[in-house]
Parts: C-alpha cells; sequence; structure tokens
C-alpha cells in the first residue's frame, strides 16, 4: 500500500511539474490583462481635451519587438510634461503573436497620458487581428480632442486578401454624416498610406475624396514605411506625415493651437 500511495505521489508531481513547463502556442489569444484600451483612451482624451484648442500629442510607430526602444520612448514623452496623448501608428507585434501584443500593451500602460493604437499589416498576420480586437477593440474608430475629430483607420487591405471593404467607407461616411457642431479640424491616422502596395490603390482616388469631405482636414498620418517622410501624396496641399520605425529612436509632435488655422511639426530624436 505505501508503494503505490508512494508511486501515485510521484505521478501526481511528474504531470504538474510537466504542465508547468508548457508554454502557451504563440497564437492561442489568450489575453491576459487590460482590455478595451482604445475605448477608455479615447474617452480619457475627449474629457481632458474638452473645450481645448491648444493642444499637443505625440506619435510613434512601429514598435515590432523593439522593446528598449519603446520603453525608452515612453520614458522620454513622460520626460516633456507637455504632451497631451499619444498616437501609436501600428505594428506593435512582428508576426502577430499574442505575447508580442500583451508585451508591447505593458510597455505603452508606463505612458503618463492616454494613448491609442491602430491596427498594422503585421498585426493582422496569425491571429493577430483578434487579440488586437480584443486588446484595443475595433480597428476603426474616431475621437475628438478639443475641436479636432481624429478619424482612425485600418488601411492594410492586402491582408484580407480584398475579402471586405479596407478602408471602411461605411464606417467613413458615418463619421462624416454624425460629426458634431465643435468640429473645426480633422485628422487621418492609417498604417499603411495610399499607393503602397498594400493599401487598396483601386478606392485610392474615392480615398482622397471622402477625406476632403471633411471639415478642414489637416494632415494625414501613418506608419509603416520605417523611415521618416513628409509627402503630399495627390499632389492637392493635404500632406502626409510617416513615423519612423521605433528602433529610430525618433517620434513625432504635433501642436494645435487656439486663434490659428495652423499647425506646428517636430519630429524629435530621443
Amino acid at each position: 500500500m505505501r508503494k503505490e500511495k508512494l508511486l501515485s505521489l510521484v505521478i501526481l508531481l511528474v504531470c504538474f511539474t510537466s504542465c508547468e513547463m508548457l508554454e502557451t502556442h504563440p497564437y492561442d489569444a489568450h489575453i491576459t490583462g487590460e482590455r478595451d484600451i482604445n475605448a477608455k483612451n479615447c474617452q480619457r482624451i475627449e474629457d481632458a481635451m474638452k473645450g481645448k484648442k491648444t493642444f499637443r500629442f505625440a506619435m510613434i510607430s512601429d514598435t515590432q519587438r523593439w522593446y528598449d526602444e519603446t520603453e525608452k520612448a515612453v520614458k522620454a514623452i513622460n520626460a516633456r510634461g507637455d504632451i497631451d496623448f499619444v498616437l501609436h501608428g501600428g505594428d506593435q507585434s512582428d508576426f502577430g503573436a499574442t505575447r508580442e501584443f500583451i508585451l508591447m500593451r505593458d510597455i505603452m500602460k508606463g505612458f503618463n497620458v492616454p494613448w491609442v493604437s491602430i491596427l498594422g499589416n503585421h498585426d493582422c498576420l496569425g491571429t493577430g487581428e483578434d487579440v488586437f480586437k480584443a486588446i484595443y477593440g475595433d480597428p476603426n474608430y474616431a475621437f475628438t480632442a478639443g475641436n479636432v475629430r481624429f478619424i482612425c483607420l485600418n488601411t492594410n487591405a492586402m491582408e484580407y486578401d480584398y475579402s471586405e471593404p479596407v478602408p471602411d467607407f461605411e464606417f467613413i461616411e458615418n463619421e462624416l454624416n454624425n460629426l458634431s457642431e465643435e468640429i473645426e479640424k480633422t485628422v487621418f491616422l492609417m498604417h499603411v498610406a495610399p499607393f503602397d502596395f498594400i493599401f487598396n490603390n483601386n478606392v485610392a482616388k474615392i480615398f482622397q475624396a471622402y477625406i476632403h469631405r471633411f471639415p478642414n482636414v489637416q494632415f494625414c498620418l501613418y506608419g509603416h514605411g520605417h523611415s521618416l517622410a513628409v509627402d503630399d501624396l495627390f499632389e492637392d496641399g493635404l500632406l502626409y506625415y510617416q513615423c519612423p520605425n521605433i528602433k529610430k529612436r525618433t517620434y513625432l509632435v504635433f501642436t494645435f493651437k487656439e486663434g490659428t488655422n495652423d499647425y506646428e511639426y517636430e519630429a524629435v530624436t530621443y
């Protein structure tokens, strides 16, 4: 009897140890920690910016596996003390793995200000889109900062094999038809800009026509290209700012000031 009990105990210990050694599959989409970050932080931004027409925000992008550089960016932006919120231009992950999203989310939780993220093409790999939706919410969303409407879009058409409308013109149309009277300016945020092969360039000109229907569009922001660029893509006077990947240790800063229709732009290396 004693031997049988000893054998049972050994079996239990082996099973327990083996279970502890097992790692979850990188695409298991099992999410721990905070969820619905974009909705929560959009509300924080709207509450903090309500009635303000002077504010400053920063943008980072393409942080995929550059965890140390992202931590340093968080510290550098926090140290300024003059940033009201932060935008992430997509590609938090490199392979769409769950752990990549969780690690990056937990680093960016170190921001002293609200921050939001959009979906990148690398974020769509594997089960990445499901993980993004669980942590951040719908890939298409919008928020208001003072008198400026920020339209945040999924533009990674190739990742869907054109099986669904990307960009989502129904979402854009709904935004256009439901703008409040307080909106005086508009900014668009996307991961992939028109004329990139991942964008659905069959509708690039339609996309641009829609954008110009919004009030006083200031500029468009995007990532993906991993380098700093400022281009008038359609030669219509509307500038597209490309944020470098975080490995370049550079972030963008934009400032809106009350009483002017202009803005200030700076690329900051830390």
